[in-house]
Order: C-alpha cells, then structure tokens, then sequence
C-alpha cells in the first residue's frame, strides 16, 4: 500500500485568504516563497488549523478572529473554513478530505463532507500518522534552535509524546502508588501477626490466676447480695408506710382544690366580665380619639368657611354700597339727560314756529311790493351802476368783513376750544368723584382686613401657645411613660424570675420538711428599715441573698447529697454553727463623722434571732454611708484601718482595696424589698398616659394652625394690595385735581379772549355801519327815480325788508343752530355714559355676591352642625366611658376580692401540698435510695435475685435532663423500677424482723464490716484478669482474623505487583522501540545533512532501565571538530543538528508530509544547499512543506507556492503555484 500524499489546501476567508483558495497541487519537495508580511506564516497556521491544533498555537485570542478582516472588526464572513485533500492510493485514485471550519466561536469538523466529533477527527489524522500532540507534521519557526537545545528531561517528554509511552504515565504512577501501598499494608499485617502470638500466650497464662481469684470473688459477692437485699428490704417497707399517709394527704388536698376549683371559676368569670368592661371602655376611649380626631380634622374647615362667610359679608356691603352710589349717579344722569333733551324739544320748537313767523312775513311782504320784469333788470343796472359809484367804499367794506369774519372764525373757534374744556373738566370731576368714591372702599376694605388680621394673628397665638407647649409636654409625658414602661418590663422580667425562685422555694420547703435544721433563705428572713437602704443592702449581701441557713455542717451535708442525688442546680448554705464571724465593733456605731454613718447589721430586720450569727458573717461589719465620697472617706481613712463601706447608690468599696460601682442589674434586684413597687407604677402608667392622650389631643390642632397662618398670609397679601391700590389711587387723584386746575386756568383764559374779540367786533361793525350809510348815499343818488316809481322812500327801505329779513333769519337759524349743537353735544357725551350698565353690572355683583354668602352661610352652618354634632357625640362618648369606668372600678373590687378569697384558698392549699410536698419528698428520696442501691448493684455487678424484671431495668437518669428541670424522665424510670420484684427468700427472717431504726442501721453496719473485711483479704492477693478467658478467646480470634487478613494482602500485593509490572513492560517496550529506531537513524541522518562521514550524533538515555524517567541527552559531533556541548555549537551547527532529530523523529512514525517554517533562517549557503540536498533524496518517502525566503533554498523544491499582499483595507493574500518538474535544474 502507498503512503498517503497531501494532495492540496482549500482554504476559504481563513485569516489573509479572502474568498476561496486552492494551494496545489503539492509535489514531494514544495517551497512557499514571498516577502515578509505577505501571509506565509498564515499558511503554516492553516495547516495548523485543519489538523486541529488549538487555537492558542494559531496566533489569535478568539476562533471568531480567524475568518478574514476580524482583526479590524469587518469580517467578510460568519464563517472560515481550511480542507486538507489526501491522495491515499493513486492507482485507484483514492481520497480522503478533512475539513476543519469555525461557525462563530465554534468549530465543526468534517471528514469526507461528514460532519464529526473532534475526537473522531483526531483519531482519522492518527490512522494517517499524524499526532497532533507529539506535531510530527510540523515545525514552527524558530522552533529548530529550541528543539536542539531541550534539556534531558525535555528530550524525554519529547520521545514520550513521540512513542505514545507518555499516554502510560498516569496509569504507571498509579499502580506503581498501589503497588508501593500493597507492599506497605503487607509488612503492617505481618507485625501485627507477631505481636498477637505473644498477646495470646500472655492471655492463658493470666486466666490460671483468674480461676483461683474468682473462688473468694464469689464468697464476697454472696455477702454484697445479702446487705444490699436488707438495704432494698427495710427501703421498701418504709416506702410502703410513706405512700399510705400520702393518699390519706392527697385526699384532702384534693377536697381543698376542689373548693379553689370554684372559687378560680368565680375568679374566671369575674375577670371575664372585667376583660368585657375594660374592652368596651377602650372601645370607647378609641371611639372619643376618633371622633376628635375627626373633628380636629373639620374645625379648620369650620374657620376657613366662617372667614369666607366673613369675607363675602364685607364684599356684600361694599357691593350695596357701590350699587347705591351708582344708581344715584345714573338717577342724576338720567335727570341731566331728560333736562338736555327738554330743552332740545323746546329749542327746535321754538325753531320750527320761527320757520312758520317767517313764511307768513314773507307771504306778506310779498303780496305788498311785487316788481315787474322790466323793473327787476332796471333794479341790477342800478345797483351795478351804483357798485360802480361806491366801488372804493365797497372795497373798504369787504376788507372790514373779511376781519370781521377771522374775528367772527377766532371767536368761533375759542369758544369750541372753552366748550371741548368744560367737557373735560366736567369728565375729569366724574373721574374724580369715581375715585374718591374708590378710596373710600378701600380705606373700609384695609380697615375690616386689619382688623381680621389682628383676629386671625390673635388667634394664632392662642394655637401656637396650645400646640407648642402641648408638643413639648407629649415629649415630656412620653418620656415619663416610657421610663415607667421600661420600670413595669422589670417588673415583669422580676415576675418571671419570681417564678423561678418559686421552684428554688419548693427545694427549701423539702429541705424543712427532711431536715429540721434548715431555716430558710436569707432574703425571705430579713427586710431593711427603710427602703432607702434597698440597693446598699443588695450590694453587700450580693450572693449570699439566696443562700440557704442551717443549723449545722452535717444538715448542710444532708441538703448537699440531696441536691446531687436528684441532680437540682447548686445552692449556697450558711451553716450558723461552723460559720466564723467577727464581733460587732462598738465604735463603730458611734461615727459622727461624716453623718449618716451606720453599721449594715443595724439597719437589718431578721426573724428568728437564731439566724444572727448568719447575718453577721454575711454583713461582716460593713458601714452604710450616704454618698460615695463619705463611703470611700469611711473605708479608707477613718482612723487609719480600713473597713468595708458601701453607699446608698451601690457604690462598694472593700478594704482590700477593691471598689465596684451600682447597676442597673443592681437596681432591679433592690427591687424585691418593695412589694408595692408594681401598684405604683400601674398608677402613674395610668395618669400619664392619659395626659398624654389630652397633650396630644391639643397637639393636633397644628392642622388649624397651618389654615390660619394661610388665612394670615391671604390677609395681608389682600391688605398689601389694598394700600398699594389705595396709594395708586391717591396719587391718581392728584393727577385729576392738576389736570382740573390746568382746564379751569384754561377755561378762564378763553372769557377775557372771547369779550376782547366781541368788542373788536362791535367796533367793526359801527365802522361798517359808517361805510353802508356812505353807500347808502350813493344808492340814494341812483335809486332816487326808481324809488319813486316803486313807491318806497329808499332802495335801503325795499332792501331793508328783504335782505334784512334774510339776515336775521339767517342770523336767527344760526343761533338755533348753536344751541341745538351745544345740546346735542351735551346730550352725546351724557349718552356716552352708560351709568345704568354700571347700575346693572353691581345689581348682578350684588346678586352674585348674596348668592355666594347665603352658599358659604349654609356651608359654615353645615359645619358647625358637624362640629357640634361630633361635640355632642364626645360629651356622650365621655358620659359614657365616665359610667363604664365606675362599672371598671367596682367589677375590679369584685376581682380583688375574688383574688383574695382564692388566694386564702392557695394557702390552704399550699398547706396541705407542702405535706403532700413533704411526703412525696420523702417518698422521692426513699425511690432515689431504692434507684442508689439498684444502680450500685448493677455498676458493682451485684446479682439481685429478682421475681420480676432484671438487671437490664436498671438505667441512670440522663443528667442533661434532670439539669434542665425535666422530671419526667426521673418518674419513668422510678416507674419502671418500680416493676421490679425482689426475691427476698435469700434473706433471713432474722433480718427482715428488724423494726427500729437505730436497730437497722447497727445490722447494717455489721454487714459492711463483714464485707470490708472479705475485701481487704482481696485486696491483699494480686488481681488477677477477670477476662483472662475472654482474652485468650479475643486474642485467637484476632490471630485467625490476622492470618486471614495477612494472606488477603499478599495476593493483593502479587496481583498489584504483577499489573504495575505489565503497565512498566508496555511503557518500556513502546519507549524503547522509539528510541532505539531514533538513536539508530539519526547518526547517518546527520552524515547526510552534514555530507561528511565524520560527522556524529548520538542520543544517550541516563537511565537504562527504565529510560523514560530520567533525561535523554543528544550530542553531536561537527565535521572536523572535536566533542563539546550542543549549548557551544555555532548557530548553523544547531540548526543542522536539530534538523537531523527531526527527520530522526519524523522516520519513526512518518506523517504523510513534513512542513519546516523559515529553519533556514540561520543557515548559510552551504548548509542550505546541503538540506535541500538531502530532502530532495528522500522525496521519494518524506512530502516536504518549507517555508523560505532564501533562493538556494528553494529552488531545489519540485514546485513554488508564491504568496503576495494585494492592496485592500487589510492584509489580503493572493496565491500563485508553480510546477519546477517541467524545468529540471
């Protein structure tokens, strides 16, 4: 079969190859040549690439970064792909493909177009002979030197990776560790073989010894079983007597419980019923805070309301005010309007009768002079010939008219002037009263506003007042409260730890009933003189409190075993005839200095007397002083000694030198000396918090303060814009009285003008009269005949009556006309003033003004009516919690008194339980000695003959239990004794007749003597092992198991041996096999390359026997020189030598093709032409890639792959083949 022979590269948008590319075909010795930055180097991570390196070994971060233009974020595609065509025979033209391709950051493998793990893919390159772990394909540049220069232990990782023995390694450490751990557990197994011989040996000879002492063993244990038999005997007899009287106790305690039964229900329902008045009186008080709260929330809106009420009242009034005033000034108009135009009816009535005067005259007139045609013509020939005559008078004449008429047109003019003035003056007086009329309002307005503003700012006060004391007080109450809340928790947490002394009390209560020298606690036989004395007593005393007086030491004993035996927490006891004390010290008592010394003994109550000595040793002559200063002055500076002193505050300091302050701990527990301390409390608890109810109540009126202050703020803002109107409108008046005074100068400047043109006029006209009579002359002179004729004693007479007529008609017309326009003007400028749409508008503001007051009446009405309806709801809210707390107050006497009935019941019933009490403790304690003297039996392993049950109902109480106050455990397990029956047959008559005490205890001791006696006889003889037997048994056991064990192991050691041995075998063989062929073929590679037969090389493992765990040495000898080591070979030398390890390596497993990246790069001329000699030999078995710049170099190879940068926005790489066969060298 032929060698598999890569026939091309397919390389699509990978890296520098944009689009799709086809590298081939390749021949046996292949060169790609191109200038640096060209991709060359990317072709080599091509191959790389489908041969599946990784992609750190690619020069990229990122997969994704391979496809073409990543490196400047503009790829050209999503995907890149590299396929590798093998021609596997050529004969029958057959072919395998691997592509290799990266879809985003993934890559997917193919082979012949089948899509495949990489696994797979790996494996398929490996059937190929390629290992892409071991990179027997390639050489990276700049690997030559390297590969060259690896250490020995290199060069062994190295021909691992090559012979595939490295795949061995895990496998070889482990079972070499396992072998090692085998070998290990063996020689373990094999000393302790050993030593149980001899434990065995030791065990048979003690068992001998064991026999002999078991003999007296038994004759003692007959013994113990007899005492104990007696103990168990006489314990249950008086049991039996103790239970008996207990019934007949309990008995009556029942009857006394039953009657505390109904008296707690009596209890019950009265605390119920005080629970239901308590509930309805909060319900109540929570009802009244609403309903204020409620209200407080609608006062605000009562104020705001009865201040808009307030408000519009005033705007009302002034609204009336101003309706009047308008509906006077439009009355007195529409007089001035009706009187203008009366007195314009009557000037055009006189107009039109004068019209009708004149038209008779004229009828009149002309019926008497009527002139003829002929005599008309004859008129104007006269009077122009008559004109002609008088021309020069005429001319004078018309010059005095024309002045006359400017004079006429001036006075015309003046008196419109002195007509358009009084309009505006009258105008300007209407303006003026308006504003007056205003400043009056305003002053009324500013006056009533400063005046609500004195009232709200009143007000506001008042509120401040109420709510800022009121707040300071709630913070003060709460304050007080709260010290009193924290006062009742301590209360409380004293209550709980009353409860727990309770328990300790019952202990005490056993104590007397068990033992009759036991007194009590110091705490419940002592109390202060005075409760200022509390904390100071406290201090001192400190633990000895709660200690427990006795007689004596042996009743303190007895108490002691007690408490062990049933397990209860340790106690204090003050034995007063073993307690040492130290005499009172007169002198003491006399200390004037400071005052308020005394002695703490004193200032001590105790019952009964016989507890003195108690008192004293736990007071120890310590002195009560008022401050800590006195204390500390008494302790250590009173009369140079020293002495124990204590303050009222707590503050201790102790003659040794020791001083500790008062706490809060401290306080509490002073606490206990006054009983009424929680009544007190209660109390002040109650009257605070209903203070604070009433603070806070006031309090909440900070919502009407806020409406107040806005209601302020509106106030003076209105009152603000009030002046500053009212000021605007004073100073608007004085511009009216200026503009009056200016006009009335100026109409009084119009009356001297007018009068001076009149009598300029009146001269005229006699000037003009002169000038007419002239004419008159002349006219009498032409007209003299013509008169005659017409029969009239002038021409003047018949022009007289007619053009006089018309002037005075015309004259008469103008002055109707005057006086119809100075009317009609007046008449106008009244008409302009619309004083009933003033009159008009203030009646819809009067309208509109009442209307908004009777809403804002019946809206504050509304309110009021809420408010006093919440008033009335409070006053029978607190009616009623006033009846409900008196209900309170006599259901909580009934509850006391209730109390106390069940209370004188309790200590009945304490009474009969402290018998009761008394009885079970005894019973209990005769159960704890039965429990002690089973238990002893069984840890002493003393067989009790036994009716009923065995050894094995015996168990000791679990102390963590009886610790924490479970008794339960306790009583099941003296039930469980209880079962028990003890055979009593072994015991004779003699001793179970025993009645009397003392009798008992003498037998008793008798029996301990004779079994001390047997046991001192034991103890004299050596004690043997009583489990001699037993250990002889154990110690052949542990032998046999041993052996077992031993004989395991060493099969175990056998097979682990032999499966490390095979693992090493398979390692070596396939190492060796690698090493061997590389070490042969290399020195005549190397005479190749190098072309000279003195040249050697030679590979040396440090490590014969196993080769592949130490280092490989490699060494070469150059042509002409003598041995030295690779590290100062020359470059070139290196580089040849590495090669010659490459082609070595590469002969061992040959991959199809061999790829050399730029190893040139430190060879000169002849040694390049001395490899590429040697490639071309073996073409016929080795397919070489190189990589090379250099032309001696390439062009040996059999084809040219040349790779060229094309100019684009990144590096793009153009590809061109060449076949060299067609041109041999």
């Amino acid at each position: 079969m032929e060698r598999p022979r890569l026939k091309h590269i397919e390389v699509e948008n990978f890296k520098s190859y944009k689009g799709r590319h086809v590298i081939g075909p390749l021949k046996p010795f292949n060169a790609v040549i191109g200038p640096n930055g060209s991709g060359k180097s990317n072709f080599m991570d091509a191959i790389s690439f489908v041969m599946g390196e990784k992609t750190t070994s690619l020069r990229v971060k990122r997969l994704s970064d391979l496809i073409h233009g990543a490196a400047i974020n503009k790829p050209v595609s999503r995907s890149a792909s590299v396929t590798a065509i093998f021609i596997l025979d050529e004969t029958e033209e057959k072919e395998i493909s691997f592509q290799r391709s990266v879809q985003g950051s993934s890559s997917e493998y193919r082979v012949n177009s089948s899509v495949v793990p990489s696994q797979e893919y790996l494996q398929q390159l490996e059937a190929l002979k390629i290992n892409v772990k071991a990179k027997n394909f390639l050489v990276f540049q700049g690997a030559v030197e390297s590969i060259a220069m690896k250490n020995p232990k290199e060069m062994t990782t190295l021909f691992e990776e090559i012979s595939g023995s490295g795949a061995l390694r895990d496998e070889y450490e482990r079972l070499k560790n396992q072998m090692q751990k085998a070998q290990e557990e063996l020689n373990f197994a094999y000393q302790k073989k050993k030593g149980i011989n001899a434990e065995r040996k030791e065990a048979r000879l003690e068992k001998e010894e064991a026999d002999k002492y078991a003999r007296l063993k038994e004759d003692l244990n007959d013994k113990l079983v007899e005492h104990q038999l007696f103990r168990l005997f006489h314990n249950e007899r008086e049991m039996k007597n103790l239970e008996s009287e207990l019934k007949s106790k309990q008995r009556e305690v029942e009857k006394i419980e039953r009657r505390k039964e109904r008296a707690e229900e009596a209890l019950k329902e009265k605390k119920k019923e005080q629970g239901k008045y308590g509930r309805e009186l909060a319900k109540i008080e929570q009802d009244i805070r609403e309903v204020e709260i409620e209200m407080s929330k609608k006062k605000p809106q009562f104020i705001k309301a009865k201040e808009r009420v307030s408000h519009m009242q005033k705007k009302l009034e002034g609204a009336v005010k101003t309706l009047e005033q308008a509906r006077k000034a439009n009355e007195a108009h529409m007089n001035d309007i009706k009187k203008l135009e009366d007195e314009l009816a009557e000037v055009e009535r006189a107009k039109e009768e004068y019209e009708t005067t004149i038209a008779g005259e004229s009828q009149s007139q002309g019926r008497d002079v009527h002139l003829e045609d002929e005599q008309v013509k004859e008129y104007h020939r006269l009077k122009e010939e008559a004109a002609k005559r008088s021309a020069r008078y005429m001319q004078e004449l018309d010059s005095v008219n024309r002045e006359q008429k400017s004079d006429q047109d001036r006075l015309d003019n003046v008196s419109r002037l002195r007509t358009e003035g009084e309009n505006k003056h009258r105008q300007k007086e209407h303006e003026k009263e308006e504003m007056e009329k205003r400043i009056e309002k305003l002053a009324e307005h500013i006056r009533t506003s400063e005046q609500a503003l004195l009232d709200q700012k009143q007000l506001r006060a008042d509120l401040q007042s109420d709510v800022g004391s009121s707040k300071d007080r709630v913070h003060e109450v709460q304050k007080q409260l709260d010290d009193v809340l924290e006062q009742l928790g301590d209360a409380r947490i004293d209550k709980h730890e009353d409860a727990r002394r309770k328990k300790k009390q019952e202990i005490v209560e056993r104590f007397k009933s068990n033992y009759p020298g036991v007194y009590d606690r110091m705490i419940n036989m002592c109390q202060p003189i005075h409760k200022r004395y509390n904390v100071a007593i406290t201090k001192v005393l400190g633990k000895y409190m709660e200690a427990i007086v006795v007689d004596t030491e042996q009743t303190a004993r007895q108490c002691i075993k007690y408490l062990k035996e049933q397990m209860l927490e340790p106690e204090t006891f003050l034995p007063v005839e073993y307690l040492q004390i130290k005499p009172v010290k007169e002198r003491l008592r006399n200390i004037t200095e400071p005052k308020g010394v005394r002695l703490l003994y004193d200032i001590l109550q105790f019952e009964p007397q016989g507890i003195a000595k108690a008192v004293m040793f736990a007071t120890n002559n310590a002195l009560v002083c008022e401050t800590p200063e006195d204390a500390m002055k008494v302790a250590y500076e009173l009369g140079g000694s020293r002495y124990d002193a204590v303050a009222l505050d707590g503050t201790y300091y102790a003659k040794s030198g020791l001083i500790s302050g008062g706490s809060l701990d401290l306080a509490r527990k002073a606490k206990r000396w006054d009983e009424k301390h929680m009544s007190q409390l209660k109390a002040q608890k109650e009257k605070l918090t209903e203070e604070l109810r009433e603070a806070v109540k006031k309090s909440r009126k900070e919502s009407e303060l806020n409406t107040v202050d806005s209601q302020i703020r509106g106030l003076e803002t209105r009152l603000k814009y009030a002046k500053t109107d009212m000021d605007s409108t004073s100073k608007q008046i004085k511009v009216v009285e200026n503009e009056l005074a200016r006009l009335s100068e100026e109409i009084a400047k119009y009356g001297p003008a007018i009068e001076e043109i009149e009598k300029t006029m009146q001269t005229r006209e006699q000037q003009i009269e002169e000038i007419k009579m002239k004419m008159n002359s002349v006219e009498d002179v032409v007209f003299s005949r013509f008169c005659q004729e017409i029969g009239v004693r002038n021409i003047r007479q018949y022009e007289d009556r007619e053009l006089r007529a018309q002037e005075e008609r015309k004259q008469k017309r103008l002055e109707f006309q005057k006086q119809i326009n100075r009317i009609t003007s007046n008449l106008e400028f009244e008409r302009s003033r619309d004083t009933q749409n003033n009159v008009s508008r203030w009646e819809r503001t009067v309208n509109d003004e009442e209307e908004k007051l009777e809403s804002c009446k019946k809206q504050e009405q509304k309110q009021k009516e809420e408010i006093d309806k919440d008033q009335y709801h409070i006053d029978q809210l607190k009616a009623e919690r006033l009846a409900k707390k008196q209900e309170c107050d006599n259901i909580e006497e009934e509850v006391g008194k209730a109390r106390r009935e069940v209370g004188s019941i309790a200590k009945d019933v304490q009474g009969a339980q402290k018998q009761v009490v008394s009885l079970e403790s005894k019973i209990e304690s005769k159960k704890s000695d039965r429990h002690a003297i089973l238990m002893q039996c069984k840890m002493d392993d003393i067989a009790i003959p036994m009716i009923v049950g065995n050894m094995e109902d015996i168990v000791q109480a679990d102390p963590s239990q009886s610790s924490s106050g479970d008794s339960s455990s306790t009583a099941q397990l003296y039930e469980r004794e209880a079962r028990i029956q003890i055979d009593y047959n072994m015991l004779s008559d003699t001793l179970k007749d025993k009645e009397e005490k003392e009798e008992i205890k003498k037998t008793a001791d008798k029996l301990l003597n004779a079994i001390k006696n047997l046991q001192d006889t034991l103890t004299k003889i050596q004690a043997p092992n009583m489990r001699a037997i037993q250990k002889l048994v154990i110690a052949q056991g542990k032998l046999q198991s041993t052996n077992e064990e031993f004989e395991q192991l060493r099969k175990q050691n056998k097979k682990t041996k032999a499966a490390f041995e095979r693992v090493k075998q398979q390692r070596y063989e396939r190492f060796t096999r690698c090493f061997d062929h590389v070490s042969n073929e290399i020195d005549n590679i190397y005479k190749s390359l190098a072309q000279n037969q003195s040249a050697q090389a030679f590979l040396g493992a440090e490590n014969p026997e196993e080769p592949y765990l130490d280092g490989i040495n490699y060494n070469c000898v150059a042509p002409g020189k003598r041995f030295q080591p690779m590290s100062n070979l020359s470059g070139g030398e290196k580089t040849v030598a590495a090669l010659a390890l490459l082609f070595a390596i590469h002969s061992y497993q040959p991959a199809p093709f061999f790829v050399l990246d730029e190893v040139d790069a430190a060879l000169d001329n002849t040694n390049i032409s001395k490899v590429a000699k040697y490639i071309t030999q073996k073409t016929e078995s080795l397919q070489t890639i190189v990589i090379s710049l250099k032309e001696e170099f390439y062009s040996h190879a059999d084809a040219l792959i040349g790779i060229s940068p094309a100019p684009a926005e990144c590096l793009v790489s153009e590809v061109f083949t060449f076949d060299l066969t067609k041109y041999p060298y």
